[in-house]
């Protein structure tokens, strides 16, 4: 048995669907449910008596500590995360408590079990965890991609929290001796993603006739992954990977924002045409920046690649009909995650930026 943490995001759920459809072995799953988990992700797993969900914070150690001696796990990923760099800007208190304090509970909880096991369950023992190529900071145009051994410059209180767990799970390795692996990703986009996001938004405000907002000059270049790249990604490391060591995750594809949103337009045009006959495109608006915007994010992958063997399976071209496609073909989930919530977020966020 696996433990996930973060089951019900938009990564997290990725991952366990993607388990059972390769693996009997059983998994519990813990997630807080705040906006961004949603166990409509896993609603085809309901009756599956692989798959256990528990509605719990990584930060609450009595938790942690009884599903652990319950369950007894081989293994803990943690997807758990607060994880929208926007939101971090509006409020960044529940990333320091999520990422960073939730992060440090959960270890300990983790390296108290862990030191009870026997030898051998000892020895075969994980933590998996997951983070972000936002931590590296941001590169300029010819710079070389981020490698495992790039110095950590994070710019926004989301990477900056996500860079402190990091940094607390190496270090549980070097003085504890918890044997830990950590990935670090790069734009990851799929079905369930939560529709802050990039992709997803532009996805659903051209369905329903709104205006496409693109930062700035829409030049920022981002890595883009498909989600289930990512997941056999870590399945690989969780299997593989080399303890204490750090891979950094990517899918090849480095792209503008603006070309992103002119391919998303470009397949709506072919796939959900507008019913008056004009291009996604004339939907784009150009909106201010938001503060201390990275300008360019790019992964050396070679390192898993050499070791490990992986490599993604799809290019940007595949993934992103797929991902699209699973958008027309799922309004009712769209539907139902964009509560009063989300509504009241994004006009936030927007607001005063034409």
């Amino acid at each position: 048995m696996i433990l996930v943490t973060g089951s019900a995001g938009f990564i997290g759920a990725n991952f366990v669907l993607d388990w059972f459809a390769r693996h009997d072995e059983a998994v519990v799953g813990l997630d807080k449910l705040t906006y961004a988990g949603n166990l409509e992700n896993l609603a085809s797993l309901k009756d599956d008596p692989r798959h256990i969900f528990v509605r719990g914070d990584i930060g609450d150690a009595e938790l942690v500590t009884k599903l652990l001696k319950q369950y007894r796990p081989r293994a803990v990923i943690n997807f758990a995360a607060e994880s929208h760099v926007d939101r971090s800007i509006h409020g960044p208190e529940d990333f320091i408590q999520t990422n960073i304090v939730g992060t440090f509970h959960l270890l300990e909880s983790v390296r108290a079990y862990w030191s009870g096991l026997a030898d051998e369950e000892k020895t075969d023992f994980r933590f998996l965890h997951v983070s972000t190529d936002e931590v590296y900071g941001s590169l300029a145009k010819g710079d070389p991609a981020f490698s495992e051994t790039h110095r950590y410059e994070p710019n926004s209180p989301y990477s900056a929290s996500k860079a402190a767990s990091d940094h607390l799970v190496r270090a549980y390795h070097h003085t504890y001796g918890l044997p830990v692996l950590t990935t670090n990703c790069s734009n990851n986009y799929g079905p369930y993603h939560f529709p802050e996001k990039l992709i997803p938004l532009m996805i659903v405000n051209a369905l329903a006739g709104k205006p496409l907002p693109v930062y700035g000059d829409g030049q920022q270049i981002r890595d883009w992954l498909y989600v289930k790249d990512h997941c056999s990604a870590i399945r690989c490391v969780l299997e593989k990977g080399r303890l204490g060591e750090v891979y950094n995750v990517g899918g090849c594809n480095e792209k503008a924002n603006l070309d992103i949103v002119h391919t998303v337009c470009a397949l709506l045009d072919e796939l959900r045409p507008r019913a008056d006959g004009k291009p996604y495109r004339e939907q784009i608006a150009f909106v201010a920046d938001r503060p201390g915007h990275d300008r360019r994010y790019a992964i050396d992958a070679r390192k898993i690649e050499r070791e490990l063997g992986w490599k993604p399976a799809e290019t940007f071209e595949t993934g992103i009909r797929k991902t699209v496609q699973w958008y027309l073909d799922n309004q009712g989930w769209v539907n139902n995650v964009q509560s009063g919530n989300y509504r009241q977020w994004v006009e936030k966020n927007y607001a005063g930026r034409d």
